[in-house]
C-alpha cells in the first residue's frame, strides 16, 4: 500500500470519508469518470459521497453501498471507511424530500391542440350534415302535400285545367289495298322497293302466299315464271303478271300500279275454292 494511502488509513477519523476517498483517487491519478466506470455507479453519486452531500443519494443504504464500492476501487479499507461513513450518515443524512411536481397530476385546463382541432372538425361535419338534411327536406317539401297547387287554385274558385300528357300515338289504321301473291307452283320470286331494298326473296312453294307491305315504297317484282303467281287486291283477282314465256323484272305490284295495268277496272273476286289463288293449270298430256 502506498504512503498516501497508509496516511489516510492510519488516521481514519481525521478526515471525512468522502475526503479520504477523494485523496486516494487523486493519489492514483484517477478522475470520477474512471471510478464510475470501474464501480458502475453514477458519477453524480460518487461526487455526492466525496462532498458528503448525502441528500443527493437515494437512501443511507445506497450511500453505504456506494462508499464501500468506491473504497475497493481506490484501495481504501472499506471496513474502516464504512464505519466512519455510517457515523457521518447518522448525524448528517437527511433524505431530501422531492419537490412537489404538480404538472403530472394537475389536469390540463385546456385541451391539446390536436384534440381541439379534432373537435372543431367533428363539429363542422355535424353542422354540414344537419344543413344538408334540412336543406333536402325543404327541397322535397315533406310537409307540403303533392296536390298543393291544385288546392290553392280551388280556393280561388278556379279549377285547374288538366294538362294533357302526350299520349302514345295509336297505330294508324291500316288503309289502302292489300296486294297478295299466291304461288300455284314452285316459283322463285324477289320483291323490292323503289330504292332497290329487297323486301322478300325466296323460292315459293305451291299454295304459299305473300302480302306486299302496305307501306312499301313503289314495290316491284322480279320473277322467272309470272304465270305461277296468282295476284289479288283485297282478295279480288287481277290479271296475271305474265304468260310465263319470259321472266319479268321491275314490274310494279302496288295496288295502284296493278289497277293502272288493268285499265282501272275493279279486280274480280277470287274464287272461294282457291282461297284467292288461281287454280293450277291442268297437266299437259
Amino acid at each position: 500500500m502506498g504512503e498516501g494511502e497508509g496516511t489516510v488509513d492510519r488516521a481514519p477519523g481525521a478526515l471525512k470519508a468522502g475526503d479520504r476517498l477523494r485523496q486516494a483517487r487523486e493519489a492514483q491519478g484517477l478522475d470520477l469518470a474512471e471510478v464510475a466506470a470501474r464501480t458502475r455507479i453514477p458519477q453524480r453519486h460518487l461526487e455526492a459521497i466525496e462532498t458528503s452531500d448525502f441528500s443527493q443519494l437515494p437512501s443511507a443504504t445506497y450511500a453505504m453501498g456506494f462508499g464501500r464500492s468506491y473504497a475497493r476501487a481506490v484501495g481504501v479499507d472499506e471496513v474502516a471507511l464504512a464505519r466512519d461513513l455510517r457515523r457521518e450518515l447518522d448525524v448528517n443524512y437527511q433524505r431530501r424530500e422531492p419537490k412537489p411536481d404538480l404538472q403530472p397530476h394537475a389536469p390540463p385546463r385546456l385541451p391539446s391542440r390536436g384534440l381541439a382541432n379534432g373537435g372543431l372538425i367533428a363539429g363542422g361535419i355535424i353542422l354540414l350534415l344537419l344543413a344538408i338534411w334540412f336543406g333536402t327536406s325543404l327541397l322535397r317539401g315533406d310537409d307540403t302535400p303533392p296536390a298543393q297547387p291544385a288546392t290553392a287554385a280551388s280556393e280561388l274558385g278556379v279549377m285547374p285545367v288538366p294538362t294533357a300528357s302526350p299520349a302514345t300515338p295509336a297505330e294508324a289504321p291500316v288503309t289502302g289495298s292489300q296486294v297478295t301473291l299466291a304461288a300455284t307452283d314452285e316459283v322463285w320470286v324477289r320483291i323490292y322497293d323503289a330504292a332497290g331494298k329487297t323486301l322478300m326473296q325466296k323460292t315459293m312453294t305451291a299454295g304459299e302466299r305473300y302480302d306486299v307491305p302496305l307501306d312499301a315504297n313503289g314495290p316491284m317484282i322480279n320473277v322467272g315464271r309470272p304465270d305461277k303467281l296468282a295476284v289479288t287486291i283485297n282478295g279480288s283477282s287481277v290479271a296475271p303478271l305474265g304468260t310465263g314465256a319470259r321472266p319479268i323484272k321491275d314490274i310494279g305490284i302496288s295496288a295502284q300500279a296493278l289497277r293502272a295495268r288493268d285499265g282501272g277496272a275493279m279486280p274480280a273476286p277470287a274464287p272461294d275454292a282457291a282461297a284467292g289463288a288461281v287454280p293450277p293449270a291442268a297437266p299437259q298430256g
